[in-house]
């Protein structure tokens, strides 16, 4: 076994030996050389495809779809007989999640000549979306199913690389974004840091998030203005997960949120003045990142990589099991991109933190049965997560002892695309500003209430399906983009929004009688100057009509828009259970030394459901503490 000892120099981490070189761009989106930080494979020669594609030919020419990944594609190939020449792709995705497989893919079929590539790990709906695309390319040219099943069976060669043995102060598993606010975070107080990820890029699932972070920062005009507190905020998410979370732990959560902002501030991450509501939120004191989605985190996160040395990136890498000397967590064993072993020790602290599990459909149905919350959660209800939030992590501890707590608590929100169950698509900008309409023309829940009530409310509807409903005050120009990037324009011509001039013609788009969508914005809109009526209250309880401005006139502003949705899988709250050291405690009790948790992979702080815009708060005030107490941490 090779043996490479990390100091803190930010020098290149070597190749892990022979491995398929993956060309994807940096979270920064421009060409800048990473390779400080950054551990690249080598190429390695591919299979010869002569043997399978002499027997598939194309009709030369050019040849276009249309596909969708997490945003609608164009994907254009140009075809020789024998060969495919060029594929161009015409693209939204956002830079650091769906983007890097626009390069990669591409750029892997034109090398082999085969449509057999390995997805880009984090990047699923994109790359299988490219992949349909240049399929769909290919029958228009006249190749058949027998074809295409051949071209699938051409793939690159791997030889599987050398073991190794790499060494650090702190050892992190996942760079999502706990994991990376750890890393980070040892890094500043001196320490070396390797981060083990088995995807190709950073990012885990808060990159593909809407970037809302809840945050109070007490004292301020815009705390003051809304009447919020830490201590509300406290009570909001204690008593929104029905007073099941740990009181210390969310006290920990709450107290920590703002000095995570100003953190987040000092090393460059851009906010938007102002606070609103996210879905679930309970109330106006999200901070929106200036970057699309979950973007921001990362960018912020590459450009202190880029800008400092000691912290070693080691991706397409997968952890499996904890190494314990001494009752110590000493480090980890991985399998490498090759199949090789790769064997992490650290001279303090391990921090886990892999995400949770909600695209292992097996552990979630399991946890299901527990309470039978939802109807069910077997493979017909998609996910907003990436594909790698597989509970690789909860199993890794539960193998050492560690206590799962709450695993039952799993989170879906009435907010998932129909085709992909994502959040992409989705047009609202503000819980205030919009409402839900089922099938039937009607509103059926408080739209600003807890996202469990919400979607449970929305599997009793028709189809299991609703409308968000909105009008122009956040599109007054068309162009506008909702909190992942995308206009308002765009989904309108693609489909996924629909646009009126009237409420009647936007019924008709719906498919929902007039006069139910008519009348139900109608009631809507008496309770946004001011909230009670004349001593009625909203039939369903909702209390959030105004925005942050105290400003809401209600849907009566055309154009009117609307946007299809589904329950979709989002959260798990359960998980490892932590103290308020981020420490990971065993079945009896006790601090299981060397190791710290942060993130999704830990429960029992958001209880049975989570507010919205408090999942990227954890993952940053947690990161943080899970990162000093590594650092800090010294074996007996």
């Amino acid at each position: 076994m090779k043996e490479k000892l990390l100091k803190h120099t930010g020098k290149t981490m070597l190749s892990l030996g022979l491995v398929v070189m993956l060309l994807v761009t940096t979270l920064t989106g421009c060409s800048k050389n990473t390779t400080n930080t950054t551990a690249q494979p080598s190429p390695v020669p591919t299979q010869s495809p002569a043997s399978s594609s002499d027997e598939v030919t194309f009709t030369a020419g050019t040849y276009s779809a249309t596909v969708t990944g997490m945003h609608e594609m164009t994907v254009t190939v140009t075809l020789s007989e024998t060969e495919i020449l060029d594929i161009q792709i015409e693209h939204q995705e956002t830079p650091g999640v769906g983007e890097p497989a626009t390069k990669s893919i591409p750029a892997e079929i034109l090398e082999t000549q085969g449509l057999g590539v390995d997805l880009v790990s984090g990047a699923t709906l994109s790359s299988n979306a490219i992949i349909k695309g240049v399929t769909d390319c290919l029958k228009q040219a006249g190749v058949s199913e027998d074809g295409i099943n051949k071209l699938l069976a051409i793939s690159k060669v791997v030889e599987i690389a050398e073991d190794e043995l790499l060494t650090a102060d702190v050892v992190v598993i996942g760079a999502g974004g706990a994991g990376m606010a750890a890393a980070v975070t040892a890094n500043q107080a001196g320490k070396t840091v390797i981060v083990i990820e088995k995807a190709s890029k950073m990012g885990g699932n808060t990159i593909l998030s809407g970037g809302a972070l809840n945050a109070v920062d007490e004292g301020s005009e815009t705390a003051l203005a809304n009447k919020d507190s830490v201590e509300n905020h406290y009570n909001q998410t204690f008593n929104g997960g029905d007073q099941a979370g740990d009181p210390v732990l969310v006290h920990k959560l709450v107290d920590n949120a703002w000095a995570g902002v100003e953190w987040l501030k000092s090393l460059g991450m851009e906010f938007y003045d102002g606070v609103f509501t996210v879905t679930g939120g309970m109330w106006p004191r999200a901070h929106k990142p200036v970057e699309p989605e979950g973007t921001g985190f990362f960018k912020t996160y590459q450009n202190y990589l880029d800008t400092h040395d000691g912290i070693t990136m080691v991706y397409n890498t997968a952890a499996k099991d904890f190494i314990i000397e001494d009752n110590v967590v000493t480090g980890i064993t991985c399998t490498g991109e090759t199949g090789n072993t790769v064997t992490v020790k650290a001279n303090n602290g391990v921090v886990l933190a892999t995400g949770g599990f909600g695209r292992n459909v097996e552990m979630r149905m399991k946890y299901n049965e527990v309470n039978k919350k939802w109807p069910t959660l077997d493979e017909s209800i998609p996910s907003t997560n990436t594909s790698g939030i597989t509970g690789d992590g909860i199993i890794m501890a539960e193998a050492i002892g560690a206590n799962l707590v709450q695993m039952e608590n799993i989170q879906l929100l009435p907010l998932g695309d129909p085709e992909t169950g994502s959040l992409s698509g989705n047009i609202e900008h503000a819980v205030e500003s919009r409402i839900f309409i089922n099938l039937e023309g009607n509103r059926f829940v408080n739209e600003g209430g807890r996202r469990d009530d919400m979607t449970l409310a929305l599997f009793e509807q028709p189809e299991t399906k609703m409308y968000i409903v909105m009008d122009s005050d956040t599109y007054p120009e068309g162009n506008e983009k909702n909190n992942f990037g995308e206009s308002i324009a765009d989904l309108v011509a693609a489909g996924r929004a629909l646009k009126a001039d009237s409420l009647e013609e936007l019924a008709t788009l719906m498919n929902v009688p007039a006069e139910n969508l008519i009348a139900s914005v109608e009631d809507y809109n008496r309770y946004c100057q001011g909230g009670d009526l004349e001593g009625q209250t909203d039939s369903f309880g909702r209390t959030l009509f105004t925005d942050t401005d105290g400003v809401n006139n209600g849907i009566n502003d055309a154009p009117y828009y609307a946007a299809v949705r589904v329950p979709t899988v989002h959260h798990t709250m359960g998980g490892v259970q932590i103290n308020e050291h981020a420490q990971v405690i065993d079945t009896n009790g006790n601090v299981i030394s060397g190791l710290f948790a942060a993130g999704e992979v830990t429960g029992g702080i958001h209880g049975t459901n989570r507010l919205g815009g408090n999942a990227l708060t954890d993952t940053v005030t947690f990161g943080r503490i899970a990162g000093t107490s590594a650092s800090e941490f010294v074996r007996k």
